[in-house]
């Protein structure tokens, strides 16, 4: 299994039964506390877990040490990892995939290797330790994974493209690392130095891993689409036979090899997430409450393991593996993964200071430590607290500073977009799409037509085919966080029964639809929705190109050479100044254009002095409008 050696981790329990239950719930409690703490905080629950883990440790309380779990601490994180890899390979669906396929490939190919042999590197030389010491280090520390990407995304609604790349990066990488550094670990035990023994190591256990995971979806699959029982498949039932296929599938594949286990789930769990279960919505709602259960507990469990005096044994070498991994490799890797692809500066920049290691890189390292300090003859390798002690301080450093400030990276980069959803990929919601895009909103469109959907993808749209009208569609696609959403389709009864969907069952800040028909835009607006007549929008355009020909070019130019945007303010520092001293402080090339305010636009005095809940329209070039906003509301 995963960590088929941590038997020998601290000693059986005996009667303290009672105690250890005690601790169990106390864990539970402490990871349901970080869930509600990262919810108000709004950054990932990972930094509080593993303050928890520390809290509780022999560094802290000492009421978890290794002692307290004995043997089951092998089954228990065994069993732990099954379903937050499973549960994290399940939403990877393949659109998701097509997002950033480039990128995504690079990242677990290229961006792996470089990784890989540049901690290696580093590790040799700053540590001072044997080469294969230092390629477990490297091997472990490939791993980003699920456990620590999804809690940073939950809080972070960063693109979708950015997002399928470092949620691929994640579970593909978790795979990769265990598996690599098992099959290093038993050939330096075993003292077997040819490189194609490696190799030939690695494809095998990963080809278990991957048949396993393969037939128990297909298994699955057939069970709940082919198989009528007599009482029928309820959502319950079909719940809890996925959670126990994972579960089935990562124990007989590490029973045959050990660490094929997480392929076999990966696999799995990306196949079954794409095989369009019956209850699918109702399972990733279970699987998400399970796996918040067990990766408290992992995370808790593990980070109680963390010894302070292996870290300062480090000293400054360790923070300079720290370095080299994290600002040194990570950038490069992630520079040269998402060249070609459609990733601003900022989202680079994001991918590269985000990238925080989690439960693999942390059980493993603890399993394999422990077999470095048992007496073994001389020829084994050596560095078990050196091995277990870099693993972790990296985790800590990354987790801590990249976890723990991953909004504030964002928002500092500007990276979170406004989510919009588009419902008709036609020529409207094409140019609608190209213009949001432009000024670094996250998009979706949902569009019927399949060879139109395939077409917008080619462009490097997020598009997905599907009925804009139908409400598990809307929510498959994204409403429930969409700020706005636009009904942009040819057909009025369409775009109505759109936004009415919109409107009912989703909580998005500004629903609009397209009229088609001048004569039905009064009957839109009688319900309350926002309107943009295509005939009346037409006429208005030709007329200022009339009457107002250098207004309409300029406007023509938007979100290129030139930008308006428009901030509420928020901000008390800058209730009661007047306009012409925010004018006087905003860079140069832009200005104050519009003040709104109870509803009412005015060319404001610059006298005015300005109310918190005033809307700002900003008037100026686009760099300058960018940089006045981040001014005026640096978080916004």
């Amino acid at each position: 299994m995963l960590l088929s050696f941590v038997s020998s981790i601290g000693h059986p329990l005996s009667s303290e039964g009672p105690n250890t239950l005690i601790i169990v719930a106390l864990i539970l409690g402490l990871g349901v506390t970080a869930q509600v703490l990262a919810d108000r905080f709004r950054v990932p629950s990972i930094l509080f877990l593993i303050l928890a883990g520390v809290a509780v440790g022999p560094e802290g309380l000492e009421i978890v040490t290794r002692e307290t779990f004995g043997d089951s601490l092998t089954t228990i994180v065994g069993v732990s990892v099954a379903i937050i890899v499973f549960e994290g390979s399940f939403h990877l669906k393949a659109q998701k995939l097509q997002e950033s396929p480039s990128a995504a490939i690079r990242l677990v190919t290229i961006g792996a290797a470089i990784s890989f042999v540049g901690t290696t590197v580093a590790a040799k030389f700053l540590l001072g330790v044997e080469w294969g010491i230092a390629a477990l280090i490297g091997s472990l520390l490939v791993a980003t994974g699920p456990t620590v990407i999804t809690p940073i995304l939950t809080v972070v609604p960063v693109r979708d493209r950015v997002a399928a790349a470092l949620e691929t990066e994640g579970i593909v990488n978790d795979v990769s690392a265990a598996i690599l550094a098992a099959v290093i670990f038993k050939l330096l035990a075993s003292q077997e130095s040819n490189p194609a023994d490696y190799l030939v190591e690695f494809i095998i256990r990963l080809s278990v891993g991957v048949f396993i995971g393969l037939t128990t979806a297909v298994v699955l699959w057939f069970l709940l689409t082919r198989v009528d029982m007599p009482t029928g498949w309820t959502p319950q039932n079909v719940r809890l036979m996925t959670l126990a296929g994972a579960v089935v599938a990562f124990s007989i594949a590490n029973s045959i090899r050990a660490e094929s286990g997480v392929a076999a789930v990966a696999t799995a769990g990306v196949l079954l997430g794409n095989l369009n279960l019956p209850y699918e919505e109702k399972i990733e709602e279970f699987k998400g409450d399970v796996t918040i259960i067990v990766l408290s507990f992992v995370f808790i469990a593990l980070a109680a393991l963390i010894e302070f005096k292996s870290l300062q044994e480090l000293g400054i070498r360790g923070l300079l593996v720290v370095v080299v991994v994290a600002l040194v490799l990570r950038p490069g890797l992630v520079f040269l993964s998402a060249t070609g692809e459609r990733f601003s500066r900022g989202e680079k920049l994001f991918m590269s200071f985000v990238g925080p290691r989690g439960i693999i890189p942390a059980s493993v390292a603890t399993l394999f430590a422990i077999q470095l300090q048992t007496p073994a003859p001389p020829s084994n390798p050596s560095g078990g607290d050196i091995l277990a002690g870099t693993v972790f301080l990296v985790i800590l450093v990354t987790v801590v500073f990249e976890g723990g400030f991953a909004r504030q990276i964002a928002e500092r980069l500007r990276v979170i977009p406004m989510r919009v959803l588009i419902i008709g990929g036609g020529r409207v919601g094409e140019e609608l799409t190209k213009r949001l895009e432009a000024r670094g909103e996250n998009v979706v469109i949902i569009e019927q037509d399949n060879e139109l959907v395939e077409t917008l993808r080619e462009q490097g749209f997020t598009a997905r085919e599907g009925d804009g009208t139908d409400t598990g569609c809307l929510r498959q696609a994204g409403a429930g966080n969409a700020k706005v959403i636009v009904a942009a389709t040819g057909d009025d009864d369409t775009n109505l029964l759109v936004t009415q969907l919109a409107d009912s069952k989703f909580d998005a800040e500004k629903v609009i639809t397209r009229v088609n028909e001048p004569t039905n835009k009064d009957a839109f607006e009688e319900l309350g929705i926002e309107t943009i007549s295509e005939t009346s929008s037409t006429a208005w355009a030709i007329d200022n190109l009339i009457e107002r020909p250098g207004l309409s070019r300029w406007m023509g130019e938007l979100g290129r050479t030139g930008d308006i945007q428009e901030i509420e303010v928020t901000d008390e520092s800058l209730v009661d100044s007047t306009i012409r001293e925010l004018n006087e402080e905003l860079p140069d090339g832009c200005m104050i254009a519009l003040l709104t305010r109870d509803e009412e636009n005015t060319v404001p005095d610059p006298d005015l002095q300005i109310q918190y809940g005033d809307h700002l329209t900003v008037l100026g070039g686009t760099d300058s409008v960018e940089a006045a906003i981040t001014q005026i509301h640096p978080h916004d």
